[in-house]
């Protein structure tokens, strides 16, 4: 910035108006920012000659900040869908038209696979699932963490390929879902707690009656 610029000459750009100035000398340069009340700042360094602009760097340093964290926080974007692994054909293929339309925006897309009750017992057919999903997801998002089973849950993250390579196999949906499935592991335990007294009450009629 300003005298900090080693380059003899510079290609000059005033930043308000866009007006460009072609190459000049350094001393000139400065001199045309000086009298403007703002500040020449290099914004291309490599170039032949080097890129200068005539701007206020307190504002030119704070769209830059600013820039770069849009584009952070743009980039960082994490989207969950759950599984189960009972899922019926439709429910699956709803949720992957949902998955794709987060990848479809840039966005990674971590699948979350929760066990219940008797399906802890079967937590094989879990990863099946899983690697099931990864193959239909492999024409948008490659594998950024592979499928980790912790606990009652295996969880795995997605993360979109390049624009250019993305090609849909499900047909677009018109809303995406609520990120957070509502079913409660509570209420299944509760369920099956019935059907069993239901089965006993049962069998003691059954016996009163003989």
């Amino acid at each position: 910035m300003n005298q900090r610029i080693r380059a003899r000459e510079v290609r000059v750009i005033v930043a308000a108006s866009g007006q460009q100035l072609g190459v000049l000398k350094i001393q000139d340069a400065l001199r045309f920012a000086q009298q403007a009340g703002l500040d020449l700042v290099e914004v291309a360094p490599t170039a032949n000659p080097p890129v200068c602009r005539i701007v206020d760097f307190g504002k030119f340093k704070y769209e830059i900040s600013k820039h770069d964290k849009d584009k952070k926080s743009a980039s960082s974007k994490l989207k969950e869908i759950k599984f189960r692994v009972n899922i019926s054909e439709h429910d699956y293929e709803t949720k992957l038209r949902h998955a794709e339309e987060f990848l479809d925006k840039s966005n990674k897309v971590r699948v979350q696979l929760q066990f219940r009750g008797r399906e802890n017992a079967h937590k094989e057919l879990g990863m099946i699932l899983m690697n099931k999903i990864s193959v239909d997801l492999s024409t948008m998002a490659n594998v950024e963490q592979p499928p980790k089973l912790m606990g009652r849950a295996v969880t795995m993250t997605l993360a979109p390929l390049p624009a250019n390579k993305r090609r849909r196999k499900f047909a677009k949906s018109e809303y995406l879902p609520e990120d957070v499935d509502e079913d409660d592991e509570d209420d299944e335990d509760e369920d099956e707690g019935t059907d069993d007294a239901e089965k006993d009450t049962g069998e003691a009629g059954e016996a009163t009656k003989a």
